[in-house]
Order: C-alpha cells, then sequence, then structure tokens
C-alpha cells in the first residue's frame, strides 16, 4: 500500500510531529510478528526487538501532555530448541508532548532460540588393575581415564566431562616373596616320638624376613617358635635352634655348613645349600690337607639327638665331607623333594684320600658301628629326592635305624653305588627309579633289605634284595614307578 504525505503546509513544528507519528505508523505496519517454525538443531539466540525510538518532544519536560507513542509490538519469541530468533517489536513514536517523550515500543522479547543441550561427556572411568598372585606382585597401575568431552549441540555449551582418576592396583599377592605351599608331611618326621608328637617348626608364628646375614644368624639361634623368610646369599657356619621353619624366598642360598645339633622340631624347605667345597675340599676352612675332603664339613649335619627335622624342596650340593648327613641317636627324619648333587672334583691328598672319586659321598646315616647312641634310632624317610650329577656313592649309606625309600631317582652316571643297607639296618625300598647307574642296591651283609617295585634302567650290578624290612608305622602312598621320573625332575628342589 502507498501513502501520499502532504506536509508541506503544515507548521515546522506540527511537521516535525507528524512526522515522527507517520513513521510510527509505517514500521508497525512493516513489523511481521510470525516466526518461521522450522525445525532447527539448536535454535540462534532470537534477537532482541528494536527498543522504541520516538523522538523526543521539546517541550519542557513536565508540563505537556505526553505523546501517546504507540508501543512498539513485541516480537515473538523463537520457538526453543530450534527455530530463528523472534523479531523485536519496532520502536513506538509517541507525539511530542510538552513533557516527556513518547514512550518507546517494548523491546523484542523473542527468547533466544533454545541451545542444543549441553553435550555431558561421561567422565573417564578410573583404570583399575589388580596384582596378579604370585610370590609379592608390584602394585596395579591404571592409567587415567580422559576426561568425558561432549561435542556441544548449537546454542549450548560444550560438554566438559571430568577426567577419571587414575586407577590404583592392589599389590598383587604373588611374586617370589610368597613361599610356594609346603608338600604334605609324610614319613618318620610325622611320628609320634622322644616327646614331640610331629614335626611343626615355627608352627603359626607370624613370618619374619631375614634379608642380612647377621639377621639370619640371630633369627634361627635359641628354641623361640620362629617362621623365618630367607632372601639373599649367606656364608658360614649356621646353627639351627629347636622350633624353626626355615624358607628360602626369591632364590635365597646359605653356602658353608648348616649344622642341627641337640634340636627339635625343625623345617627347612625351599632353599638353595652350598657346601664349601665347590670343586676343591681345599676351599672349606676347616679342610686338612694330611686328611683330605673328610676332614671338612657337610654341607647339612643332623647330629647329637636331634629330632623331628624335615628337609623338603632343597638343593643340596658340594658338602666337603657329604651333602646331608644324619647321626649321634638322631631320629625321626623325613628328607622329600630335594636334589643331591656335586660340582667334579678329586681328593688325592691325604691319609683319607679317595682320589678320582674326590669324595663326592652325598649322604650318610650313621658314622659308625660302635655309637651305642645310635641304637633304636636314626629312623629315616626318603622320598622323591633325585641323587643327580656326579654323585658318587652313599644314596644313602646306613646303619642302625628303620629307613624307608619310595620314589626317588638315580640318575649319577660314573657311580660306584647307590643305596646300601649296613650295620644293623632294616631297609624298605619302593617304586624308586634307578637309570644308567652302577650297583643300585647295596645290601651287606650285617644289614637287611627289602626292594620291591623299583624300576632299573641301563643298570649294572645288583638289582634284587629279598630281605624282611620292616613295616613303616605311618601312611604313604606310593606313587607308580613309571611316572617317578618324570615327577621327581619337575618336582624336586626350591621353587
Amino acid at each position: 500500500m502507498r501513502h501520499r504525505l502532504v506536509l508541506a503546509l503544515v507548521p515546522c513544528r506540527t511537521r516535525v510531529v507528524a512526522a515522527s507519528f507517520l513513521a510510527g505508523l509505517m514500521v508497525v505496519a512493516c513489523a511481521d510478528p510470525t516466526v518461521d517454525p522450522g525445525p532447527g538443531t539448536g535454535g540462534a539466540s532470537g534477537t532482541a526487538g528494536v527498543g522504541g525510538s520516538g523522538v523526543a518532544g521539546s517541550g519542557v519536560a513536565g508540563t505537556g501532555v505526553a505523546g501517546a507513542g504507540v508501543a512498539g509490538i513485541a516480537g515473538t519469541a523463537g520457538a526453543a530448541g530450534s527455530g530463528i530468533a523472534g523479531r523485536g517489536g519496532a520502536a513506538g513514536t509517541g507525539t511530542a508532548g510538552t513533557g516527556a517523550a513518547g514512550r518507546g515500543g517494548a523491546a523484542g522479547t523473542g527468547s533466544a532460540g533454545r541451545g542444543g543441550a549441553a553435550g555431558t561427556g561421561t567422565a573417564g572411568a578410573a583404570g583399575t588393575a589388580t596384582g596378579g598372585a604370585g610370590r609379592g606382585g608390584a602394585a596395579g597401575t591404571g592409567s587415567a581415564g580422559a576426561a568425558g568431552t561432549g561435542i556441544a549441540g548449537r546454542g549450548g555449551a560444550a560438554g566438559t566431562g571430568t577426567a577419571g582418576a587414575a586407577g590404583t592396583g592392589t599389590a598383587g599377592a604373588g611374586g617370589c616373596m610368597n613361599p610356594p605351599a609346603a608338600s604334605p608331611l609324610v614319613g618318620w618326621a610325622a611320628v609320634d616320638g622322644m616327646g614331640t608328637a610331629t614335626t611343626t617348626g615355627g608352627g603359626t608364628a607370624t613370618p619374619m624376613v631375614v634379608t642380612t646375614q647377621a639377621a639370619f644368624t640371630s633369627a634361627i639361634a635359641g628354641t623361640a617358635a620362629r617362621v623365618i623368610h630367607v632372601t639373599g646369599n649367606f656364608t658360614g657356619n649356621f646353627g639351627i635352634g629347636s622350633n624353626k621353619t626355615i624358607i628360602g624366598v626369591c632364590g635365597a642360598e646359605l653356602h658353608g655348613h648348616i649344622g642341627i645339633s641337640n634340636a627339635s622340631n625343625v623345617i627347612v624347605r625351599n632353599i638353595k645349600i652350598v657346601g664349601y667345597g665347590v670343586g676343591n675340599c681345599a676351599l672349606d676352612p676347616s679342610y686338612d690337607s694330611s686328611v683330605g675332603c673328610s676332614s671338612g664339613a657337610d654341607a647339612v649335619s643332623i647330629s647329637s639327638n636331634s629330632h623331628h627335622v624335615w628337609f623338603d624342596h632343597c638343593d643340596v650340593s658340594d658338602g666337603t665331607d657329604g651333602n646331608l648327613d644324619i647321626n649321634n641317636g638322631s631320629d625321626f627324619v623325613t628328607i622329600s623333594w630335594t636334589k643331591f648333587h656335586y660340582t667334579p672334583r678329586t681328593d688325592n691328598t691325604g691319609n683319607d684320600s679317595t682320589g678320582a672319586s674326590g669324595h663326592r659321598f652325598s649322604n650318610l646315616i650313621g658314622s659308625g658301628d660302635d655309637v651305642p647312641a645310635d641304637v633304636g634310632h636314626l629312623n629315616v624317610t626318603w622320598h622323591h629326592d633325585w641323587w643327580a650329577d656326579n654323585v658318587n656313592q652313599r644314596m644313602p649309606r646306613s646303619r642302625n635305624g628303620k629307613i624307608h625309600l619310595f620314589n626317588n631317582l638315580f640318575t649319577s652316571v660314573g657311580n660306584s653305588y647307590c643305596t646300601n643297607a649296613g650295620f644293623q639296618t632294616h631297609l624298605l625300598v619302593e617304586n624308586n627309579v634307578y637309570n644308567g647307574v652302577k650297583n643300585p642296591l647295596q645290601p651287606d651283609a650285617n644289614g637287611d633289605m627289602l626292594a620291591r617295585g623299583n624300576q632299573f634302567t641301563g643298570t649294572s650290578g645288583t638289582t634284587t634284595a629279598n630281605g624282611t624290612g620292616f613295616t613303616p608305622p605311618y601312611q604313604a602312598t606310593l606313587e607308580a614307578v613309571s611316572g617317578v621320573q618324570a615327577a621327581v625332575m619337575a618336582g624336586a628342589g626350591p621353587k
């Protein structure tokens, strides 16, 4: 629509007012109060309506009648979430009075298009790690979860996720500081006698960890019940008192001599014991060249009425005299899952010289035929033990006691003999494997041996013994001889 305006003849002041009035009418006529409802993905903010811009009357304020300015039409609010912002209402134009300016049109009240919801990133979950069970595992460590990042909705603020806390793992219960479980106690060490019902060592005492030789020497002394976890390598002469459990962890080794004398209720397991005579008996501090290797120390000696002693899962080697000897009235002993061996050596000097055999004599039970304290004692069980490289003889050699050998392995090629029944001994030899050795069985005329169920492969010499033996006062489950070699080779020694 067109409007013809004739203002030429109107006085100047009146023309100004009229012009303002007509301008207001034209703006109102042109204002578009509608909204495009088209959907959006996050509406832009509605544009605020333009404020009323009536021209101020030039009369003196307060004395004239206010020009009745027509209020601008409010802009329609933009639809929430999407849509075009409402246009602001046109400015109101008031006719100038002699007083206040004409009231401006109301500001457009189009609400800003509702922004898309703020993206909400989920906080990264805390990393979690649990250490594995083994012998003391390192603490599990989880990486920090990444902060969640939401994509900003149009018109919405960018989502901000809180960074996930770094995962914290619990230290694994496993690891080398935690020793493997003990084997079941079987044999003479489990039998009631000499005032002791069975062998318990330190019993349920809280384990103490020793990492120095001084601490170890102190811990094993006396009769107080202790469970001692040993880590490290120590060299010397070590005397073990009663009521002790000594367990090697993390590859612990004891070098020199271990003595159990007039002590009872002792367990030693999962540890490597190396005598002084590694390849040369003269390395032993007590070596006497006028005598030879027999002047030196055993790697282990159980003596002087010691009883209820159990060695389990050990590796014993290179004793100057013997590897593990039991004598002088000792009793109720079990040796299980233990490996015996030597480094090659000779014994060419001294009045007790053994020449090329190097006095590599592993295990002696009873030091002589005329030891009164031995009578009625020296009862020993050997099971799942392995006599391996370079052992020449005494696997074991025995006197007096009732000796039970079952499920053992003998592979000491180049030996002179293996299992001996000496003075007043009763041996029961069952389900053992003799592989590539000489003289597997050696019953003396004054000893007794009953051998049954054993396996001999590539051997020479005696393989039968038909004595009376004895009936053990304990239960022992024998494994089939066909599986003994594999089981012992896999299981003997520290773990």
